[in-house]
């Protein structure tokens, strides 16, 4: 079943980010590059992207599917509107896209195996 899997956060000091969210909550971050960390609790995690060029203007949620093209297809014949065509992460392949009412959300399906 689809669900909200992560939730990306633009950030403009990744260490202070880190730093901040481990300290308040005592949440485990584990990098992804020089850029990008995220909690691995397997529930609904936190990402934080510090590559400007990459991050999101707000809060991103991803929403976790089993079929990324059924879901591209499902988006586009919904009046969605894609904003970043799919691409390849460390765990998986996502795209990112705007609903009707100009939200942006991503979607993603994990790596097999």
């Amino acid at each position: 079943m689809p669900h909200i899997h992560f939730v990306e956060l633009p950030v403009q000091n990744l260490k202070a980010a880190k730093t901040f969210y481990e300290t308040v909550f005592g949440w485990t971050m584990t990098d992804f590059g020089p850029d990008y960390a995220c909690t691995m609790t397997g529930t609904v995690d936190l990402g934080l992207q510090g590559d400007k060029s990459e991050a999101p203007a707000a809060p991103l949620p991803v929403v976790i599917v089993t079929d990324l093209e059924a879901a591209h297809a499902a988006v586009s014949q919904a009046g969605g509107t894609i904003t970043k065509l799919t691409f390849s992460f460390p765990g998986g392949r996502r795209f990112h896209f705007r609903d009707p009412n100009g939200m942006e959300l991503a979607i993603m399906q994990a790596d097999q195996g």
